[in-house]
């Protein structure tokens, strides 16, 4: 299987990078794959391997690994980010494509599915169905606390001094494994120079990504936009639900759907990372029937 190398896209909303293998000499489902909060498209490269007969496509979306930063205007949205990623589609020449997102990125791939049924062919899912929802009663201290910093002076950014501090950094978050880490961080760091010459590394995720989110949807509107996807879809989840996506919560919402399948498995958040191998076996036969 040819291995994913750097690509670079330009579309009509700006450059997006990402990990391609060399597209097959036949014709093979297109997929593409998407990753979660402050990760990159270096998770998928575990899982690679294991999904033979498939030509993925691994973007780092906006914001987020080689990918450009959205404009200070711009928020980052899961319906931004949609549009970012229907701008790639296009830029591939893929009219009709199926897609694989982990945590931030099902939850962009699931309203893309929703809002574009005669382009998604299949919708894969992990750890994620669906965007964050706003809890009822808090949309405006959400908006009064986004408002209240809009922008302003930035605390500089962590600079580390070899990227093996930056893993260990990234290790003490918490929820992911030594060797996981150590690819989406090298992925994710950029050299930060002095006026002597080098002096370490940071992050080259824009760091408006961890500002608050201003309005979010509510629950009812995440399981409207859930009921109307059309295509077939598979969701696997962690047996252990994450604080922030309850059991309750994630099984209501898999229940909107009219043609799904839904695997549960131990394992972390990052799992597919993690356990490629078992992962990929709940996705495989899945996206090569198309």
């Amino acid at each position: 299987m040819n291995r994913l190398h750097d690509f670079v896209l330009d579309t009509r909303l700006g450059r997006l990078a990402g990990l391609r293998a060399a597209p097959a000499g036949r014709t093979v489902p297109r997929v593409l794959a998407l990753h979660g909060w402050l990760d990159n498209a270096a998770s998928f490269i575990p899982l690679h391997p294991y999904l033979p007969g498939i030509e993925l496509v691994a973007l780092d979306m906006p914001g987020h690994g080689a990918s450009d930063h959205f404009p200070e205007a711009a928020e980052y949205t899961v319906v931004s980010t949609a549009r970012s990623v229907f701008a790639a589609a296009d830029a591939l020449g893929w009219d009709e494509f199926s897609l694989l997102g982990h945590s931030l990125g099902g939850a962009v791939a699931s309203l893309m599915a929703a809002a574009a049924p005669q382009r998604i062919q299949r919708l894969g899912t992990i750890e994620a169905l669906g965007a964050l929802s706003a809890e009822q009663g808090r949309h405006v201290e959400s908006l009064r606390e986004a408002f209240a910093r809009p922008g302003g002076p930035r605390k500089p950014l962590r600079v580390f001094p070899d990227p093996a501090t930056a893993v260990r950094a990234r290790l003490q978050a918490g929820d992911i494994q030594p060797d996981a880490a150590r690819l989406l961080v090298e992925r994710g760091l950029v050299p930060v120079r002095g006026e002597g010459g080098p002096r370490g590394f940071s992050w080259r995720s824009d760091p408006r990504l961890t500002r608050p989110t201003a309005i979010r949807i509510s629950e009812e509107q995440v399981r409207e936009l859930l009921r109307a996807v059309e295509c077939p879809v598979r969701v696997l989840y962690a047996e252990q639900a994450q604080v922030y996506f309850p059991e309750e919560q994630r099984r209501a919402r898999f229940d909107c759907l009219r043609d799904a399948q839904l695997s549960t498995m131990p394992g972390g958040h990052h799992l597919h990372m993690e356990q490629p191998a078992e992962v990929a076996a709940v996705f495989a036969d899945f996206f090569s029937a198309v």
